[in-house]
């Protein structure tokens, strides 16, 4: 039986493949190539789009079902798509009977509507989905803890694909990370939407510290312990106090920072400034001074001048950020910035650029200053690893999924040597 996932977009996608993949094969399904689509830039939903087209043309007899936050936000464009057979909804995506329904009407072709897609904003909880079949043989393995958004940031077309934030149970993930640890994966990454706002919608509101803690102390043979990416202003005490005690928990953030101007950040109805986030870095590093920190910043959003470009660009030094993420600005319809002023297409393209080579920068000096450091890195492939702080290692003949003590022995600027 054959069902092929294809996966667009975060760590969260990543994860909920696993699901989508064993709720296809448990229905029945059969030569089937599902498409988890991402809805982050019009870029991602055009890539799902030629994917869509080109996978037809290779597989004139396959079922093609698109599924995912494109979907959900988008539905009626992908269901005109005439190579298209199914639509799924983002939350429908994860229960069994819309795969069910699926098979049913591949099997019946007077079924007329080719859409299953319920209404996201109804969905008010999580149900824990543990996928431990799907991630067997994989050397990290990712657990949902959190799902949606409350917060509605003027560029973000997320929330509407996601729904409203909502939060799994600290036992129900506690027991994933247990299964999933038993089942040999050495590092395990906690996953959400909008991580940091966990537990909110939980009984006595327990926040993401206390989970973190509470899968540490459950699961003392876990090796290594992940978080995705956060909003810094969000952050906890106790998450912390983990991150300066306990060295299970990985010395590297990934943050939520989008700009480094503080108008910017206004406009883009963020909740931090561009003080706040220097401060947190300079906070985290005293507690833990071999942290490494990524970020996302978008290049190009509405209203940018040079001199707003120019302290996001300034913030990769100001933060000490090694692992950037950049998204060129790109207007997602209904959401307040496409309508506010655009900057010029030629503009944002050339930020990006620019962005990228500061980005490339500070990561070739951090990869420098780790040669001749022992780390532990966790073997992804028979190329590649990731040490502790998630930089690349290039490696040669160990067996993925364990982790191994090896001295770093160089760099090319873009990976470590050993």
């Amino acid at each position: 039986m054959s069902v092929d996932v294809v996966t667009f977009g975060c760590r969260l996608n990543i994860y909920e493949s696993g699901v989508i993949e064993d709720r296809a094969r448990d229905a029945g399904l059969d030569d089937a190539v599902i498409f988890n689509t991402c809805a982050v830039t019009s870029e991602a939903v055009a890539q799902a789009r030629q994917a869509i087209r080109r996978t037809r043309r290779q597989r004139p007899d396959a079922r093609i079902v698109v599924t995912g936050c494109a979907a959900q936000t988008q539905t009626q464009m992908f269901a005109e798509m005439p190579e298209v057979d199914r639509v799924i909804g983002n939350d429908d995506k994860m229960h069994a009977a819309p795969w069910r329904q699926a098979r049913e009407a591949f099997a019946d072709s007077t079924r007329a509507s080719k859409i299953a897609v319920s209404d996201i904003m109804t969905v008010m909880a999580m149900t824990p989905h543990a996928v431990v079949r799907s991630q067997s043989g994989l050397p990290r393995a990712f657990v949902q803890v959190q799902n949606g958004c409350d917060h509605r940031c003027t560029f973000c077309i997320i929330p509407y694909g996601r729904g409203n934030s909502r939060s799994i149970a600290m036992s129900d993930v506690a027991d994933q990370v247990r299964a999933l640890t038993e089942a040999g994966h050495a590092e395990i990454v906690l996953t959400g939407v909008d991580l940091t706002s966990y537990g909110s919608d939980l009984p006595d509101a327990p926040k993401l510290g206390a989970l973190v803690k509470r899968i540490l102390k459950a699961v003392p043979e876990l090796k290594r312990l992940r978080i995705s990416s956060i909003d810094s202003i969000e952050v906890d005490r106790d998450l912390l106090d983990v991150i300066a005690d306990d060295a299970r928990l990985m010395p590297h953030l990934h943050l939520s920072l989008q700009s480094g101007d503080d108008m910017i950040l206004k406009r883009m109805k963020r909740r931090h400034l561009r003080s706040d986030a220097i401060a947190f870095c300079e906070q985290v590093r005293r507690l833990r001074p071999d942290i490494v920190f990524g970020a996302d910043i978008i290049a190009g959003f509405p209203t940018e001048d040079e001199n707003m470009f120019a302290r996001s660009q300034a913030l990769v030094d100001d933060c000490n950020l090694s692992l950037l993420h950049v998204f060129p600005y790109s207007p997602r319809p209904g959401t307040p910035a496409a309508r506010m002023p655009q900057v010029a297409s030629a503009a944002i393209k050339d930020r990006a650029q620019r962005l990228r080579k500061a980005g490339e920068t500070a990561l070739s000096k951090r990869l420098a200053s780790e040669v001749g450091q022992t780390r532990a890195v966790l073997i992804e492939s028979a190329a590649q690893g990731r040490t502790e702080h998630f930089l690349p290692v290039a490696i040669a003949g160990e067996k993925p999924g364990t982790v191994r003590e090896l001295r770093i022995a160089g760099s090319d600027s873009r990976r470590l040597a050993v």
